[in-house]
């Protein structure tokens, strides 16, 4: 009986364990317990109580107790050795601790929502549900483009002053969550939403600040790419992430994204090469980019201004 559990258990069968009140509490003619008879003891005129209280009821909430206790401990360890990591979209790995996103972990994204799309699609793409909470600019167009499967995709655009429970209770069902916080969070809240992260096997993605977040990833800067001297479509953004750790812990790190590519995905941009005679960059690879040699031109990024 090596186990305390064990040693309660067989403590209980031969009912060796009182409570603390019942010890204490008076009973008729000075006894210890409630009608608790007196015997002769060593001495002449001293007595002593010899019957022993049954509480077996307190006795068996107390085991409940113990053994909720040593669940909770179970979760509170798990997040020490818990290295699991879900599906991540290439273009992220560079910029998430372990190259992917962890169970229970949560990420801040700041103002992007195709960013943050980004933080679903590898899941999505691998048969997980997904979740969207409060993020009514949430496009499902944008979304299947990327490979997001709209069939496994749950969205609640306006859950009012409800998000935070409605996030908790998609917790339980879908792998990744993505929501927009509506009010303020308490550590309370966000501790037990990530013990029920953890224990279901899922991420939280919050498109804004987030407490305790463990990557906070953010588009540092952006050229558009299409749009000739006045004429043309927009194509393709090449943006640069940031992402940075939990409280500023470590160096930022930064890769160039495209966000979104031609076709609506979101990829590693190529590298930029400069052009020839040492003036401006270009796309190498590209169509008219400069290669090693230096022979070709290419075209300009230049930032334009979209009305939102």
């Amino acid at each position: 009986m090596s186990d305390p559990v064990d040693i309660i258990e067989h403590m209980f069968e031969y009912e060796g364990m009182q409570t603390a009140a019942a010890l204490l509490s008076p009973g008729p003619e000075g006894a210890t317990g409630p009608d608790v008879p007196a015997r002769a003891g060593g001495r002449s005129g001293s007595t002593r109580p010899t019957r022993r209280v049954d509480h077996l009821g307190d006795a068996r909430a107390a085991l409940e107790r113990i053994t909720a206790l040593r669940s909770r401990v179970s979760e509170m360890e798990a997040p020490r050795v818990d290295v699991q990591g879900l599906p991540t979209a290439d273009a992220l790995q560079p910029l998430l601790p372990g190259g992917a996103i962890r169970v229970g972990g949560s990420y801040a994204v700041q103002e992007s929502v195709l960013l943050a799309m980004t933080m679903l699609q590898a899941a999505s793409a691998e048969g997980a549900w997904c979740a969207v909470v409060g993020v009514p600019s949430f496009g499902v167009e944008a979304a299947a483009a990327m490979g997001i499967d709209l069939e496994r995709l749950v969205l609640v655009p306006d859950p009012g002053d409800q998000w935070l429970t409605v996030t908790a209770a998609l917790a339980d069902v879908a792998q990744v969550v993505l929501t927009r916080p509506l009010g303020r969070v308490v550590p309370g809240d966000v501790s037990r939403l990530s013990a029920r992260l953890r224990q279901r096997g899922g991420a939280l993605v919050a498109l804004g600040a987030w407490p305790g977040a463990d990557v906070t990833l953010r588009v540092s800067g952006s050229v558009w790419n299409g749009i000739g001297d006045g004429h043309g479509y927009l194509t393709e953004r090449r943006a640069t992430v940031t992402a940075s750790g939990r409280a500023g812990a470590g160096r930022p790190v930064s890769a160039d994204l495209l966000l979104p590519a031609a076709d609506g995905a979101v990829r590693p941009a190529a590298p930029l090469v400069a052009r020839a005679g040492g003036t401006g960059t270009g796309v190498a690879g590209a169509p008219g980019a400069v290669g090693a040699d230096g022979a070709g031109a290419s075209r300009v990024l230049r930032p334009v201004a979209v009305a939102s």
